[in-house]
C-alpha cells in the first residue's frame, strides 16, 4: 500500500457507507420495518465480503476501512443524537 491509492480510498469510503447502511438496518430492526432491514441487511453482508476478499489478500486495507467504518458510525450517531436521523421521523 504505497501513498495513495484507489482501491484503499475505495475501500475507506465503502466501510463508511457499509456503517451508514449497518446503523440504518439496525434502526429498521428496532422499529420492526422488516422489508427494509433485510434488503439493508443483505447489502452490508455483500459489500462486507468484498471487502474481507481484498485483506486477505493485502492485511494493510484493514485500516482503511476501520477508519472508514468510524467516521461512518459516528456520522451516524451524530445525526440521530441532533435529532435529524432516522429515528425522528
Amino acid at each position: 500500500m504505497d501513498a495513495f491509492s484507489f482501491v484503499t480510498a475505495f475501500w475507506l469510503a465503502a466501510y463508511f457507507v457499509v456503517d451508514v447502511m449497518y446503523a440504518h438496518y439496525t434502526l429498521s430492526v428496532a422499529e420492526l420495518k422488516a422489508v427494509s432491514a433485510a434488503n439493508t441487511g443483505s447489502l452490508v453482508h455483500f459489500i462486507i465480503a468484498f471487502g474481507v476478499l481484498s485483506y486477505v489478500q493485502n492485511y494493510l486495507y484493514v485500516i482503511p476501512i476501520a477508519i472508514g467504518s468510524w467516521f461512518g458510525t459516528y456520522m451516524v450517531v451524530s445525526r440521530e443524537s441532533s435529532g435529524r436521523g432516522m429515528a425522528a421521523k
